[in-house]
């Protein structure tokens, strides 16, 4: 039979439906979307739904797309590229089912559950059906009705980690939505099935479905939303001009990179628009910063001096009499994080700034402080791109960014919040551990100590998985380890990759034979272990205090 590609863009109305039936291989990946990737889909959902009065009346909303094999006029449909998506998805209307009048549970019901028809023998089934290993788990606590509330209001035992990440985005879908009131919780369900779309991209064939993903998930070198900007500008000016502002383009283009340049145009629509993208780069640069300045400004008053300034913080190079390394060394700490939003009003600050190195150094600073705390309690992208718009829009007003209301400073709550982050299990916090700690060692160096290492790993003192009849076992309790080992305190870095072998040795050889290998180690946080004799929950509580305050006088959390 020969093979067949199809590509719909379908409201899902038309998914979680009879048409399909949908079923994630063993093969895949396990679930692994987050809170943070499930924040950011329900703020989304919300704000393209609340730009317009009805329902009804608002912008088709588009949520990507899907691969799945599925023959022609059969439901059954194996994911093939999406599967965090519809899964996700599976969730949000399980939640919105339950907390539903109980009126419209069973209309709800039927985008999770298919009813099957009984005098026609036909069996009822789930819409999605979850990998082997979690099937189960997610049928009987998320999918069957009646089954969420208990789920996301009691205590678990060990779960997987797919199971805990279900576990999290239904706990987090079930508290943001209970908020809600009946009128708002229906209209987002109105909202998903009647104006949210994919694109289901299905092939009868295994293999043209893999070179399906292969393409979607191509980086390549397509034309760029800068390709056709450019034409567009340079494509305006006075032919005796093209050739040299062409020239211009091309030199910042080369220097920065194609994508970084890309990510520049980003970054001036962020500084303008001071909202997250929602339709096309181009688009918005075209309506929104060509229009104020006109094109044949643009690249002598805006992207060159933009491109001068995020030379400077993207590779730390700020020169300066005066306050250079200490500018250079905040701009080190901000590019580990694992976002970029924070460039924007960086960019600004610099522009407008460039000179005054005292005010630059101040402003950076409480930028760290704010990026690291957005960082260490999981802001999403949606909460991170309204606070730095508010930020920009208090630099492009002139306003006093150092005053405790400015919305260039930590709230109380947010530092209660960061600090309650801090102080617990931080090791599985896996994108922060590392810039975190390396924050926190730079701030028990010397002032002006920067040590570079090709390679850095994350060692506990107390191990992850004591051996039977060890010292650990002896000095600590079950409850004790469990509370202790994936905390800050008991957390050190090396310069080095991880000694399976050396990583359970009792504390006395691990300081002599593992933390000590090669030499005294470069970090003051695994310096300070080898100064200790032992190490019990009375010393990690002691080191874990002091940790703390360290962290808590550098960003002003009080």
């Amino acid at each position: 039979m020969p093979e067949t590609i199809k590509a719909e863009e379908l409201q899902l109305f038309n998914i979680f439906n009879d048409g399909y039936r949908f079923e994630i291989p063993d093969y895949q990946r396990p679930y692994a979307w987050t809170t943070e990737q499930t924040s950011e889909l329900l703020d989304d959902l919300l704000y393209a739904m609340g730009r317009a009065e009805n329902v009804s009346e608002a912008s088709p909303y588009f949520l990507g797309s899907i691969v799945i094999i599925k023959e022609d006029g059969q439901p059954q449909s194996y994911v093939v590229d999406g599967q965090q998506r519809i899964t996700t998805l599976t969730i949000l209307f399980s939640v919105l089912r339950e907390l539903a009048a109980e009126s419209n549970k069973s209309a709800i019901d039927k985008y999770v559950y298919a009813p099957g028809a009984v005098f026609a023998g036909i069996p009822g089934h789930f819409r999605l059906t979850v990998r082997d290993l979690d099937k189960g788990f997610f049928q009987d606590n998320i999918q069957q009705m009646g089954s969420l509330s208990h789920f996301v209001k009691s205590s678990h035992g060990k779960l997987s980690d797919s199971q805990t990440r279900m576990l999290e985005n239904s706990s987090y879908l079930w508290k943001s939505i209970s908020k809600f009131d009946e009128k708002r919780r229906n209209s987002l369900m109105q909202f998903l099935v009647q104006r949210c779309y994919l694109v289901v991209v299905s092939t009868s064939d295994r293999n043209s479905a893999y070179r399906i993903f292969s393409v979607l998930n191509d980086r390549g070198l397509d034309l760029s939303p800068t390709d056709i900007l450019k034409a567009d500008i340079i494509g305006e000016l006075e032919k005796t001009e093209q050739s040299s502002y062409t020239k211009k383009w091309e030199a910042i283009e080369e220097d920065l990179g194609r994508e970084k340049f890309r990510d520049l145009f980003a970054h001036i629509r962020m500084i303008y628009v001071k909202s997250k993208l929602y339709g096309t780069l181009q688009q918005e640069i075209q309506d929104s910063v060509l229009k104020s300045v006109g094109k044949s400004k643009f690249v002598d008053q805006i992207l060159t001096p933009y491109a001068e300034q995020y030379e400077i913080v993207t590779r730390e190079c700020y020169e300066s009499a005066a306050n250079a390394e200490s500018v250079n060394e905040v701009l080190r700490y901000l590019n580990r994080l694992d976002n970029f939003d924070w460039i924007p009003p960086a960019l600004e600050y610099f522009k407008r700034y460039p000179k005054d190195t005292s005010r630059l150094l101040r402003f950076l600073r409480d930028l760290e402080r704010l990026a690291y705390g957005l960082f260490i309690k999981r802001a999403n992208i949606n909460q991170r791109i309204r606070r730095y718009a508010d930020v920009l829009q208090g630099i492009e007003q002139g306003k006093d960014l150092f005053e405790p209301e400015s919305r260039l400073q930590l709230t109380a709550d947010e530092k209660s919040e960061i600090l309650c982050a801090l102080d617990g299990q931080i090791y599985w916090q896996i994108r922060v551990r590392s810039p975190l700690l390396l924050r926190l060692d730079n701030m028990l160096a010397d002032e002006g100590v920067h040590h570079v290492h090709s390679v850095i790993s994350i060692e506990h003192v107390l191990p992850q998985s004591p051996r039977s009849g060890s010292k650990w076992r002896k000095n600590f309790t079950e409850d004790e380890r469990t509370d202790w080992t994936n905390r800050l305190a008991n957390l050190v870095l090396l310069s080095r990759r991880k000694n399976s072998k050396a990583q359970n040795y009792d504390f006395d050889k691990k300081k002599k034979e593992y933390f000590q290998k090669g030499g005294m180690p470069t970090f003051p946080l695994t310096l300070q272990v080898l100064n200790e004799n032992e190490w019990t929950p009375e010393v990690l509580k002691r080191r874990q205090r002091k940790l703390l305050n360290t962290l808590k006088k550098e960003w002003r959390l009080e």
